[in-house]
């Protein structure tokens, strides 16, 4: 089995596997997905998804209060708000989520960027996602395939840590290399799905924190570290 016919039954295996996979960030606007994506760093999901509508609420647009009610103050969060916000007190409320001065840090000058260079709108190439402080390959990435579906793929820990085990990449962890690898062997339109079934699988079945639940996966009979030869 060639690596590329080893990457299309992944995918296949996964999909039935885990049909309604998806981003386990919440948000309904890119920019909220910016914020969440870097307050994820080294902190679960389940907590950001606590701590961003506390945000939120501390920073509401004004001028969308025009002409809403003053108890909804709550639903006009805004990149504008943001970036106009103190530093410090972005901070104290993403502290729950660790590394606290660097992430207000980074949401600060990417929502800085966003209302000044971007006119409030997220940017929808790769090229441009990069140049926004605090944004890596893996966010840019995962904001190309959720927000505007493109071809994306996202080499986070779990991403990594399967395609080495599965056999896709070999010795390898530099996500980077892992992400070009992935691009050989991956349709374009595979991507974005198949690392969030990546996300689900590492924590439900090939865990790195546990030993692998390698008798109940439904990839066992292809996957190298159980010694198949590809």
């Amino acid at each position: 089995m060639t690596k590329k016919q080893l990457a299309y039954e992944v995918i296949e295996r996964l999909k039935t596997e885990y049909p309604d996979a998806g981003c386990t960030l919440d948000y309904d606007q890119a920019w909220k997905l910016l914020v969440s994506v870097r307050l994820a760093a080294q902190c679960t999901d389940a907590r950001v998804n606590q701590v961003v509508p506390g945000l939120y609420e501390k920073f509401p647009t004004i001028s969308a209060l025009a002409d809403a009610d003053e108890s909804d103050i709550d639903k006009y969060p805004s990149i504008e708000a943001l970036a106009d916000a103190d530093v410090y007190d972005i901070e104290k409320i993403v502290r729950p989520c660790g590394l606290s001065k660097s992430k207000a840090r980074d949401i600060s000058g990417c929502m800085r960027m966003l209302h000044t260079v971007y006119n409030n709108k997220v940017p929808d190439t790769l090229e441009e996602l990069l140049k926004l402080p605090g944004v890596g390959r893996k966010s840019a990435n995962l904001i190309m395939g959720d927000v505007f579906g493109k071809p994306a793929i996202v080499t986070d820990t779990h991403c990594i840590r399967l395609c080495n085990r599965i056999g896709l990449v070999k010795d390898e962890k530099e996500p980077k290399k892992v992400e070009m690898a992935l691009w050989k062997i991956v349709p374009p339109e595979e991507g974005s799905d198949l690392c969030h079934r990546f996300v689900i699988h590492g924590r439900e079945v090939c865990s790195a924190r546990t030993k692998p639940h390698c008798d109940g996966c439904c990839l066992n009979d292809i996957c190298k570290k159980n010694g198949v030869k590809q």
